[in-house]
């Protein structure tokens, strides 16, 4: 429970300073998977703090997909 209110409340203070506008704009830039330092100039920070920001308001979920050639070759079906 404390971490939620400490996301909100870095979350409150992030659009007091910069705004609810740029708050929108860095959550889409984390979605697209935009580099920090983009998101640090835009917003004139460092990329540390864009990476504290990151880890604050999500999370990064890296997916491994196979190929099908090699699934192809696992259900049987070499051509």
């Amino acid at each position: 429970m404390a971490v939620i209110h400490s996301r909100e409340r870095v979350a409150r203070n992030f659009i007091k300073r910069y705004g609810i506008s740029q708050f929108r704009e860095m959550l889409k830039a984390f979605d697209e998977m935009q580099s920090g330092q983009v998101i640090a100039n835009r917003l004139g920070v460092s990329r540390e703090r864009v990476r504290q920001w990151r880890d604050v308001f999500g999370e990064t979920i890296t997916v491994y997909r196979l190929y099908p050639e090699a699934k192809n070759l696992l259900d049987g079906r070499i051509e």
